[in-house]
């Protein structure tokens, strides 16, 4: 049997593991949707259709950031792991930390509500 302490402890973690991906959630909505969208038109649209209202890409294998931002489940940590981990289809490109809180913030904009 559970003692009342065990049973608080055990509480307080939960709480704690809930709240956690609101945490990541606001962290994911820091960056500046603006200058995202900038970078993008500078790096990314050689090969991507970068814009909403863009259907194909300019390079047939790549993605819309319309069709990445609407991939279920599709996150900023997963968008971030994604940057990080290096791709056989794309340039070698280092994104540094804040502008890929600003890329991220960008694509997740164009995400269609539900």
């Amino acid at each position: 049997m559970l003692d009342r302490k065990r049973i608080w402890n055990m509480a307080a973690l939960l709480a704690c593991a809930l709240a956690l991906p609101a945490s990541l959630a606001a962290a994911q909505e820091s960056g500046d949707k603006r200058h995202g969208q900038a970078l993008a038109e500078q790096v990314c649209a050689e090969c991507h259709a970068v814009h909403r209202d863009e259907r194909a890409s300019p390079h047939g294998q790549a993605p819309s950031f319309v069709s990445v931002a609407n991939k279920r489940g599709m996150t900023g940590t997963a968008l971030r792991v994604w940057f990080q981990v290096p791709q056989r289809s794309m340039p070698d490109l280092t994104i540094g930390e804040m502008d890929g809180d600003d890329l991220i913030a960008y694509i997740l904009s164009l995400k269609t509500p539900r």
